[in-house]
């Protein structure tokens, strides 16, 4: 993969920062998205570039503007000349009853989760037409797979990823391109940290029990899933030994889904 460029949406921190660093180290050029402190975002652009002399790039377009997601492409053409890899990562989560789910929220999360996704994928998808090579990893959720209470547009979004990334997956078949979604389980990012306080209001509980009873209830390794894993797992996806992985929607969950 050296000298690749791959674009990591919502790779400021969590997850997107961990697969980011693990695609810089195979010597890939790296995007970074998302939102932040712009000091504590400059001094991980260039950690990255000096610990892994690849050429790095910050870009905090909101990827639920389109416009601003063509600008990034753009960018991304001008500083590396392509886009050889995409990985959706960006996303958002409200938790609540659907009767009591905020209508500006549910089009917040379809528009980061989902739409934003597309966007990113229908204008990728030219340059690794081109190149005859391409990566397009969704970074979906367990939630893709099975559903969970106070979640639905997440879930509805996530459910949507997995369909978009079969889709594409049989379009660009025939290019040397391949589009698959990696499922992870509850990770302890910020995104999850975040939805502790909200879940133990919804249901009356506290926040430990939420850990205990609610998030690792679901994963019968009774664990929370590692950023390294789905890091390495992304990773393995963009060599050419995954080059006939394509569609796949991929659970990374302690056995979740496999209730």
């Amino acid at each position: 993969m050296q000298g690749k460029t791959a674009i990591v949406t919502g790779s400021t921190s969590g997850i997107g920062l961990g697969i980011a660093a693990a695609l810089a180290e195979s010597g890939v050029n790296i995007v970074l998205n998302g939102f932040g402190d712009r000091d504590e975002i400059s001094r991980t652009t260039d950690r990255l570039r000096e610990a892994h002399h690849v050429g790095i790039l910050y870009c905090g377009a909101n990827i639920a503007d389109p416009s601003e997601i063509a600008d990034m492409m753009d960018r991304t053409r001008s500083e590396f000349g392509g886009i050889d890899i995409l990985v959706n990562n960006a996303g958002i989560q409200h938790v609540a009853p659907v009767e009591e789910f905020p209508p500006e929220k549910w089009d917040a999360i379809i528009a980061i989760n989902l739409t934003g996704a597309f966007h990113a994928c229908r204008l990728a998808m030219p340059d690794m037409k081109r190149s005859r090579w391409g990566r397009i990893i969704n970074i979906a959720s367990a939630h893709a797979l099975v559903a969970s209470p106070f979640k639905s547009a997440y879930v509805a979004a996530k459910h949507g990823i997995a369909g978009l990334t079969k889709t594409i997956a049989l379009e660009l078949a025939e290019h040397g391109v391949t589009a698959n979604a990696i499922c992870p389980g509850y990770v302890l990012t910020p995104l999850v940290e975040k939805q502790i306080p909200e879940q133990a209001a919804a249901r009356g509980i506290s926040g430990e029990a939420v850990m205990r009873d609610v998030l690792l209830a679901a994963q019968p390794t009774k664990k929370f899933v590692e950023v390294s894993e789905i890091a390495a797992l992304t990773a393995f996806l963009c060599t050419n030994a995954a080059s006939s992985i394509t569609g796949s929607i991929l659970p990374i969950d302690g056995g979740w889904t496999s209730h």
